[in-house]
């Protein structure tokens, strides 16, 4: 079976609920081609109740592309893949905890990556996520053409993300990653699979345009960030454990709310391996 499936979206942009699927078995291939034009067109899935081990895990995000490690963290045990996104209860950083579109100072950033849910906060711990193809076509005329063609150089070290990244480094870090990645990527991404155009910058790892320094660079930027959180081009999810979410990197960004101090929370995170931004 596992065959059949219902869509419910969240919002009217971006994010819906799949009903009907049991992640933790395979999915047969015509309903996967159907599953994969909902992901790329929601840009964000979710799945309720699932129970899932870290193979099966692995399993179902490999159905959507090859999977590959993130780069500054070691796997849990067993399973070098899956990597731990973790905020223990002394803790005042959340992993990632700034809007970004992962890995994007990588060559090749993910082309989106799952989430299984395992133990939550009794409230807070939300994730925002923006469709970025909605935000580029609703910009104006006149500030779409003065930005495509540009790019912009991303670098893995900016203080605000990096900081998030500290305490997970200091017990499961990757000892053999470099310590800082750079590259040139688009501010306005073409997608490879749906030929959609999408606002790709973003706060986390762009620090200036390619060619102009940061402090020309500046104004441009803050205007595509602040016009990247309008709330009609978003979707608020709230977590429960069982959930998996799916995103395409490639066409959002996401932020993960930090507000729930003295609580553990646990999520499971795969990655897809994704191309070179064009």
């Amino acid at each position: 079976m596992n065959t059949d499936f219902e869509v419910v979206h969240l919002t009217p942009y971006i994010g819906s609920e799949i009903r009907g699927l049991d992640l933790s078995k395979p999915i047969p291939p015509d309903t996967l081609a159907e599953l994969r034009k909902v992901w790329l067109d929601r840009k964000m899935i979710y799945f309720l109740d699932q129970s899932l081990t870290p193979a099966q895990q692995l399993a179902f995000t490999g159905q959507f592309g090859e999977v590959n490690k993130y780069p500054f963290l070691n796997g849990i045990e067993g399973y070098p893949l899956v990597a731990p996104v973790l905020k223990l209860p002394e803790e005042t950083v959340n992993f990632g905890g700034v809007w970004h579109s992962d890995t994007t100072y990588l060559e090749t950033p993910a082309a989106g990556a799952s989430l299984y849910a395992l133990e939550l906060p009794p409230v807070g711990g939300d994730t925002i996520f923006c469709n970025m193809q909605t935000a580029y076509a609703a910009l104006p005329q006149d500030l779409k053409d003065e930005i495509d063609g540009l790019n912009a150089v991303y670098t893995s070290a900016k203080a605000a993300v990096a900081k998030t990244r500290m305490p997970r480094l200091a017990d499961s870090g990757d000892a053999s990653a470099p310590e800082v990645f750079t590259n040139v990527h688009p501010v306005v991404r073409t997608h490879p699979e749906t030929g959609e155009k999408t606002l790709y910058v973003h706060e986390a790892h762009a620090v200036r345009i390619d060619g102009w320094t940061e402090e020309d660079s500046e104004p441009l930027l803050n205007r595509l960030y602040q016009h990247a959180r309008i709330p009609e081009f978003q979707c608020r999810l709230s977590w429960s454990v069982g959930m998996v979410v799916l995103w395409d990197n490639r066409s959002t960004h996401h932020y993960p709310l930090n507000d729930y101090h003295g609580y553990r929370r646990l999520l499971h995170r795969v990655s897809l391996q994704g191309d070179r931004p064009f």
